[in-house]
């Protein structure tokens, strides 16, 4: 790799690699079952979706005129950790078609990053579900940063992994690939090239955000990782 050009990639996880936005909602459920609060579909899509699980716990109880103290939330956010791990454990965890061989190509390629709101633990049992992990070199969770996106803080932190770790790989050589509105703007707030997979919004919604380009599944986006070399 050090003769020819070096392309880095950084994946969103949720909604990019793994089809779990339903599992998180289910997670949600289960741990404010004891507040009485059930979040719909439709409502976890059009309010929630893009939030870690701080920022969305935080929402959620306030949403419904609940007390949201640190300890509440911390709270909640270990109970949903414990359902989603029993959950994908026992397969109920989905895994995008061609997930694994974007990670694999993008890793043959140059440095590759997960940049995510989902928690650490969440990441690094897809990743070895997936039989992924030798090929990520650098993960910013929830736990990482301070703020969730839209705020670009997550990516930041990538660029500064890419100038320590990979100073030879140009950020113009970069390619963030997302699916969400938040994350769009988080990455673009960074000013890193973004390439979006309509697999959580409609194409022509995520064309609305100033994406340098859209597709609508990680096969079409494997094509074009392909056609970088």
């Amino acid at each position: 790799m050090s003769d020819r050009r070096a392309f880095a990639t950084i994946f969103d996880f949720n909604g990019v690699l793994v089809d779990d936005e339903e599992l998180h909602r289910e997670g949600f459920n289960h741990a404010l079952k004891p507040h009485e609060i059930e979040i719909d579909r439709e409502a976890y899509e059009a309010k929630y979706l893009g939030f870690d699980d701080r920022g969305a716990f935080d929402a959620m109880l306030s949403d419904f005129g609940q007390p949201r103290t640190r300890a509440i939330v911390d709270g909640l956010i270990a109970v949903k950790a414990r359902f989603y791990e029993a959950r994908a454990r026992s397969g109920a965890l989905k895994i995008f078609d061609k997930a694994r061989d974007a990670l694999a190509l993008a890793a043959s390629m140059g440095p590759v990053a997960i940049v995510s709101g989902a928690l650490r633990a969440e990441i690094t049992l897809a990743l070895e579900l997936m039989a992924s992990t030798d090929e990520v070199g650098f993960i910013c969770a929830a736990e990482d940063v301070a703020k969730c996106k839209p705020d670009p803080e997550g990516y930041f932190s990538a660029i500064d992994w890419l100038f320590n770790v990979h100073p030879t790989v140009a950020l113009a050589d970069a390619v963030v690939i997302e699916d969400s509105l938040a994350g769009i703007e988080s990455a673009k707030a960074a000013s890193l090239p973004v390439w979006a997979v309509a697999h959580s919004y409609e194409r022509a919604v995520l064309e609305r955000s100033r994406t340098d380009r859209t597709f609508e599944t990680l096969a079409d986006v494997l094509d074009a990782l392909r056609a970088r070399g």
